[in-house]
């Protein structure tokens, strides 16, 4: 009964410090100003449509990434710095357009859930990296469940940010986009400068 009551308590406790790193590093809380403000002039379900996809979009980039990452490393011959790269890139460009054009044209606005919102400002290198890490010291069980609790969190930070929104307005909206836009460069250059770092041993 005791050995029973511990392998539980081990099992919740590594359930536990999945959840909370993954939450942590997707940083949904941190990230709320870019998702309200690259959603600017959605409708309330136009918004949780987007919102839906980003989740959904993080949440496969994970499994995959966790399932066959190694595989997909070793088969490319990539590493983790190719892709926070790619990812700088990819943001500074979209940061550029949001500064310079106010939003991003996108023919489907669920688009937007997918990148930049769902990849790679949810789920980006920093969660790949840290599920494939875990993958490695804890029980697989206990990873899974860990990440299902991670973005049950995501989705309701997401879900209840229609209140913060609400209560900025659409002038705030405004300025908070204009801001997303420079944080957003801000991270790109971040990216890029880490990963240069790492090549090259600074």
């Amino acid at each position: 009964m005791s050995l029973c009551y511990n392998l539980v308590m081990e099992l919740l406790s590594q359930i536990a410090k999945v959840a909370i790193a993954l939450f942590i590093i997707t940083d949904s809380i941190g990230n709320l100003p870019f998702f309200m403000g690259l959603t600017e002039g959605s409708s309330k379900d136009e918004r949780r449509k987007i919102f839906a996809t980003a989740i959904m979009t993080g949440f496969m980039m994970i499994v995959v990434f966790a399932f066959a990452g190694t595989l997909i490393f070793d088969l490319f011959d990539l590493t983790i710095d190719d892709i926070r790269i790619a990812g700088g890139i990819l943001l500074m460009v979209i940061s550029i357009e949001i500064l310079i054009r106010g939003k991003i044209n996108y023919e489907h606005k669920e688009d937007i859930g997918i990148v930049p919102l769902g990849c790679p400002l949810l789920v980006g290198p920093g969660a790949i990296t840290t599920v494939l890490m875990m993958l490695r010291v804890y029980n697989v069980y206990a990873v899974a469940s860990g990440v299902l609790v991670c973005f049950a969190l995501i989705w309701l930070v997401l879900h209840f940010s229609e209140n913060i929104y609400g209560f900025l307005g659409k002038n705030g909206s405004l300025v908070i986009t204009k801001i997303a836009g420079i944080l957003m460069a801000a991270i790109a250059v971040r990216f890029i400068r880490l990963s240069i770092q790492a090549i090259f041993h600074l």
